[in-house]
């Protein structure tokens, strides 16, 4: 109910010369900008807001880009980490959720591609949110394509080709608890659950694999 949702993954798997993992401060521009600012809310807080059809059709696609952001995190997050992996049963694990959260990402992207171009005004706190129209012929943000544009890998010296972006593993999982926390997704938790996650996050980061 108090989202502030990052797009930028909507571009980052359409521009096909910038992969995150060799530009880390390339700005990948946002696919819905109001979205990224304040807080908005991904599903009817009280009966009221199902009255403007408008507003309750914002709700929808709010929700719908909300799940293809967790998705898309997911979908970096756990070939990152298997590659720091100790344990052949946690790499077993990692291996198999990983290309699920994929399919999830691939289905949410789809299917935020379909939101209606609207502009509606939340009743209860008036900010503001445009959806955009992605029909709009513009490469970077066509939403015909579901598959990941070939981008550099590994070297800008090597051929593009279709990745997973980013993978780069230094930082990743405190990386990911920052960017839900900056997301609102945890808004009203405890100092407790917060010092749990960091420790957990900093602990995956800390992990190492003999790659002899």
């Amino acid at each position: 109910m108090q989202l502030t949702i990052d797009t930028s993954w909507w571009t980052r798997y359409r521009i096909d010369n910038h992969n995150p993992d060799l530009e880390p401060n390339f700005v990948f521009p946002q696919a819905v900008p109001t979205l990224g600012v304040n807080q908005h809310t991904a599903i009817p807080r009280t009966d009221a807001d199902t009255t403007d059809p408008n507003f309750l059709q914002a709700i929808a696609n709010t929700a719908g880009f909300h799940f293809a952001t967790i998705e898309q995190g997911g979908t970096s997050l756990y070939p990152a980490q298997a590659q720091r992996a100790t344990s052949v049963e946690v790499l077993r694990i990692l291996i198999s959720i990983g290309p699920t959260e994929t399919m999830h990402f691939q289905t949410w992207s789809d299917k935020a591609g379909n939101a209606p171009p609207l502009t509606a005004v939340d009743p209860v706190t008036g900010v503001s949110v445009t959806f955009p129209d992605l029909s709009v012929p513009n490469q970077n943000f066509n939403k015909s394509l579901i598959m990941p544009e070939p981008c550099p890998f590994l070297s800008t010296d090597l051929p593009r080709c279709s990745i997973i972006r980013p993978t780069e593993t230094d930082g990743i999982a405190m990386g990911v608890v920052q960017f839900l926390t900056d997301m609102g997704l945890f808004i009203g938790q405890s100092q407790a659950f917060f010092a749990l996650l960091t420790q957990l996050a900093q602990e995956a980061d800390a992990a190492t694999r003999d790659c002899n």
